[in-house]
Order: structure tokens, then C-alpha cells, then sequence
């Protein structure tokens, strides 16, 4: 019994040994650390060419030898290749519109793809020499310049002390025709007005701001207050 105990001691601790044995290349192999540490340093080292009087480079990449004519960019002018990098036109472009409102750059030149062909006035617009009535007063048109003149009416001065202004009616109108002030009560013009038992009145002839002219009577027993 003595030897088949050992022998089964000695397999059931096989495993145990094999376990420890093979538990330091779990933990880590700095031979793998290593191998990282070499890519890195290749990814560091990594040399681009160099261009720089040998050729020229757009942007999108391409490559053009010396002496060669090349557009740098989508908007860029014309360019040369040459040692000491791209030399480029520089044209005279045309002045733009002053009234564009929509301008490209697709080429070496901006270019004005849309004028402004209207007028805004007060939040509205209107076509070039439209002619329009922004309130009962006022005469405006759209100029080709893209500007708005405006007229305003000149309205004669009323006669009369209580003016109204009537809807889509410029000046102010006198419904109930000349008048003038008598103390606070308000006269027709034209003719005699008798205010109280004592006092008659009337307007100035065209003068209808002026305070009617006034004669005081005397008064008839019993009849004054």
C-alpha cells in the first residue's frame, strides 16, 4: 500500500507543478513589450518626401515638375512650378456689381452670379420703378439704383379748429366746415353767434386760429343768470 500511495501523490501533484511552471508566461513576456516598443519607434522614424526644389505640390496632393503650369487649389489663379515654390498670376479682376448678392469664387476671379434687382422699403420690397404708396402721404418709386424716392404731399392748412383725418386720406378735412374758438365753444365761421344771453360772437375773416371777436349787449332784466 505504501508505493501506490506515493505514486498517486506524485500524479495528483503533476498538474500543481505543471501550473506553476506555466503561470510566469501568463502573467507577461516582456519579449512582447518589446516588439510594441520596435513599431512605435518605426512609426516615429517614418520620412515623408521632400519636394522643396524638386517639384510642387497642389492641394489634393499631386505632384508637378518645375516649370510646369498647375492650378494650386478650386479657386486659385494659375501657378508655375518653380525651385523656390509655385509663383502665381495675379490679374487685374474686374470690379464686382455693387448691388451683387451672389457671389462665386470658382475661378482665379470672383464672379457676381445674381444682382439685386429690387427695392426694400419698410420691411417690403418692389421691383425696379415700381411705383407704390407706403401711407395716404406719400408717392415712392424703386429707382434702378435700387433706391426708394418718396414724395410727400403738402397739405393746406385747415380752417378750422377741429381737424379730422379720414381713412386713405392724406390731409386732414374740416366736417363741419370753418370755425374758430369762443372761449371754449367752438363757432362756425361766417356769421354772428350768440354764446350766452349776453355775448355774441364771430370769426375772424380767414383767421381761424385767432379767438372770435366778441361783443358783450346788455343784458335784458330777468334774462341774465
Amino acid at each position: 500500500m505504501g508505493p501506490l500511495l506515493s505514486a498517486a501523490s506524485v500524479l495528483l501533484l503533476f498538474p500543481l507543478l505543471a501550473l506553476s511552471v506555466a503561470s510566469p508566461a501568463t502573467v507577461g513576456n516582456p519579449e512582447d513589450y518589446v516588439a510594441d516598443e520596435a513599431e512605435r519607434t518605426a512609426a516615429d522614424n517614418i520620412v515623408f518626401d521632400d519636394y522643396r526644389g524638386k517639384g510642387c505640390v497642389d492641394d489634393s496632393g499631386f505632384v508637378y515638375k518645375l516649370g510646369e503650369r498647375f492650378y494650386p487649389g478650386h479657386s486659385n489663379c494659375p501657378c508655375v512650378c518653380t525651385e523656390d515654390g509655385p509663383v502665381c498670376d495675379q490679374p487685374e479682376c474686374p470690379k464686382l456689381h455693387p448691388k451683387c448678392t451672389k457671389v462665386e469664387h470658382n475661378g482665379c476671379c470672383p464672379e457676381c452670379k445674381e444682382v439685386k434687382n429690387f427695392c426694400e422699403y419698410r420691411g417690403k420690397t418692389y421691383k425696379i420703378l415700381e411705383e407704390f404708396k407706403p401711407s395716404p402721404c406719400e408717392w415712392c418709386r424703386c429707382e434702378p439704383n435700387n433706391e426708394v424716392h418718396c414724395v410727400v404731399s403738402d397739405c393746406a392748412v385747415p380752417e378750422c379748429v377741429n381737424p379730422v383725418y379720414e381713412p386713405e386720406q392724406c390731409c386732414p378735412i374740416c366736417k363741419h366746415g370753418p370755425n374758430c374758438f369762443a372761449g371754449t365753444t367752438i363757432i362756425p365761421a361766417g356769421k354772428e353767434v350768440k354764446v350766452d344771453d349776453c355775448t355774441i360772437c364771430r370769426c375772424h375773416n380767414g383767421d381761424w386760429w385767432k379767438p372770435a371777436q366778441c361783443l358783450r349787449r346788455e343784458c335784458l332784466n330777468g334774462q341774465s343768470s
